[in-house]
């Protein structure tokens, strides 16, 4: 069966940081080299809440007790699918952080993240979390790795 073109990704807080995963161990990551939140596709049946949860466990070993739903970003690309992914952020959770199969965990100061090799698209919506934004609709479209559009509530942006 096709991933779902369904995923989660949280941001999980703790004393001005993110903690973020350096995709570094799957071999063909789409994400390679690049530095992410915690999550991933929807199983069958699951809701976003339940796929948020459960991603988080398995990739972090954390079990999130507090989270907010920020907003949905649509990707469309010319190399994959399009996917609809809803947004996270976190700032309770309980247990131990262990090792990750698909990359490096880190806690990174916020004010770092824009030093990381992240995503064109990712560095939008990190400003639209800082601004503290309660809810937002991102459509961000790539030919490669450029992004060629930027779609915010409905509304493009500037290039």
């Amino acid at each position: 069966m096709p991933k779902s073109n369904l995923t989660t990704l949280c941001y999980v807080e703790k004393d001005g940081c993110y903690l973020m995963m350096h995709r570094v161990k799957k071999a063909h990551d789409i994400n390679k080299d690049k530095w992410v939140g915690i999550g991933g596709h929807f199983e069958p049946d699951e809701s976003p809440e339940e796929c948020l949860l459960r991603e988080a466990k398995e990739e972090t070993g954390l079990t999130l007790l507090s989270y907010q739903l920020r907003g949905i970003v649509t990707f469309r690309s010319d190399a994959w699918q399009t996917e609809y992914m809803f947004l996270y952020t976190s700032d309770r959770f309980e247990g131990n952080l262990t090792e990750c199969r698909e990359g490096v965990l880190e806690w990174v100061r916020k004010d770092r993240v824009y030093d990381l090799p992240i995503w064109e698209g990712d560095k939008i919506f990190f400003h639209l979390l800082e601004e503290n934004r309660s809810f937002f609709s991102l459509k961000l479209r790539y030919d490669g790795d450029a992004l060629v559009e930027k779609v915010l509530d409905g509304v493009p942006l500037a290039r």
